[in-house]
Parts: structure tokens; C-alpha cells; sequence
């Protein structure tokens, strides 16, 4: 198995924080909600009462409000994404549906500089097998080095 090449920190910057992170957001946001809304709120909504000398009464919870639509959506979302996620990782793919090539370099190319261009079996969506030769990931055929300038 062929190591996978170091990702430079201009090329993590690169990456879109939010396109990153928003599974893990929304799954911190539906629990920050609930623990408020079932737990926190009730609690302050009866020391309130109990501080104003008003008759106690029961807190409705917000979320259940309209037969739990928030539960249902949140519920939609968060069994979406983490589908969506599975099959990605199936798929293999790698920040962002880059998949890294697996092999030598080729000729003309040094694994320093991306990889090489290795030939890959797939299987197409009709289960035919081909192949297909696709390049490295930033992968650039070494040339000669640029003329040096002189200074002036």
C-alpha cells in the first residue's frame, strides 16, 4: 500500500471550514437544543415560578410544538448525512471525494512532487470492468529546473 502524501497546511487552509465541519455542527446544535428545551428550561421555568410565588405550572417544551416537527426534521438531517458520509467513506473518498492513487511513479514523475500516473480497476455503474489511468493528485512531470536571473 503506497503512503499517502503529506497534505501542506496552505492546502488544509484551503479547505472550506464549514464544508468540513457541518455533520458534527448540526449533531452538537440538536443536542445543545434538546439538553435547553427538556432539561434547563424546565428547570428554570419552576424556580422562576417558585421565585415569583406564581401558581406552578408545567413547561411546554418549544421543540415538541407542532406535533415535534423540529425532532422529525433534525431527525431527517442528521439520518441523511450520516448516510451520505457512510458512503463516501465506501466509496472511498478523501476530504472532499479525492481519491489518492496507489502504485509507483511513472516514468518522468518523482513521488515527491504528487505521485504518478498508475493504471486503476473499477468497476463502471453497470459492473463492467475497465481500466482507466488517472492521474496523482497534484502530480507534475519534472522538467528542466528554471534559468537562474541575475541579480540586478
Amino acid at each position: 500500500m503506497a503512503k499517502r502524501p503529506e497534505v501542506s497546511e496552505s492546502e488544509k487552509k484551503k479547505e472550506d471550514w464549514m464544508n468540513a465541519k457541518w455533520r458534527p455542527m448540526m449533531g452538537w446544535m440538536y443536542m445543545v437544543v434538546c439538553m435547553f428545551d427538556m432539561i434547563l428550561f424546565p428547570i428554570l421555568w419552576s424556580l422562576l415560578q417558585t421565585v415569583t410565588h406564581t401558581p406552578i405550572t408545567q413547561w411546554n417544551p418549544l421543540t415538541l410544538q407542532g406535533a415535534g416537527l423540529f425532532h422529525i426534521a433534525m431527525g431527517a438531517v442528521l439520518g441523511i448525512a450520516a448516510f451520505g458520509r457512510t458512503q463516501e467513506k465506501l466509496n472511498g473518498a478523501n476530504n472532499g471525494g479525492i481519491q489518492l492513487p496507489v502504485g509507483t511513479p511513472g516514468p518522468g514523475l518523482s513521488p515527491s512532487f504528487g505521485g504518478a500516473t498508475t493504471p486503476s480497476f473499477g468497476n463502471t455503474p453497470l459492473g463492467v470492468n475497465t481500466m482507466s489511468t488517472a492521474p496523482a493528485f497534484g502530480a507534475k512531470p519534472l522538467g528542466p529546473p528554471p534559468a537562474a536571473q541575475p541579480l540586478l
